[in-house]
């Protein structure tokens, strides 16, 4: 059993042998118990507040075994639109309603639901439903964090 308790940022450079996948709700968790792909336990006992990001690495307070964060691949609805403008507005209309979004300049991407879907395609964007990691912003008070 791992407890981990500290947050490292990502570095491809630093060794690690155990990958703890999680999605992006998941990974807003702070406090909580998880299970590896091979059955391991793994608490999480970090700050409150803290939201894990794909890359992140974690420390275990016991025997110092790290774990790298992975986001996993989740149903989405990726959005893209004809033009710049239309996505700004398709943001701005989900941003009204408080739905994580991930943005990039070429798509939207929100967790599935039929209602929102409607609002979209009545605005004329396409919608293509994915099994991809999921990024959403953080939100106005959350940490800033690099897209890569």
């Amino acid at each position: 059993m791992l407890t981990l308790t500290q947050r490292k940022p990502p570095n491809p450079e630093i060794k690690v042998t155990l990958t703890l996948q999680l999605t992006a709700e998941e990974r807003t968790r702070s406090r909580h118990r998880f299970e590896t792909e091979d059955g391991q336990v793994v608490f999480l006992r970090l700050p409150r507040g803290t939201v894990l990001w794909d890359g992140d690495i974690l420390l275990d307070e016991t025997n110092g075994s790290l774990m790298r964060i992975a986001a996993k691949a989740e149903p989405v609805f990726t959005v893209v639109a004809a033009t710049p403008l239309l996505l700004m507005r398709a943001a701005y209309h989900l941003g009204n309603r408080h739905v994580p979004v991930e943005i990039t300049p070429n798509y939207l991407r929100l967790s599935p639901d039929p209602v929102l879907r409607t609002l979209l395609a009545q605005m004329g964007l396409e919608i293509t439903e994915e099994i991809v990691p999921f990024q959403p912003e953080l939100g106005a008070y959350g940490h800033h964090h690099s897209h890569s």
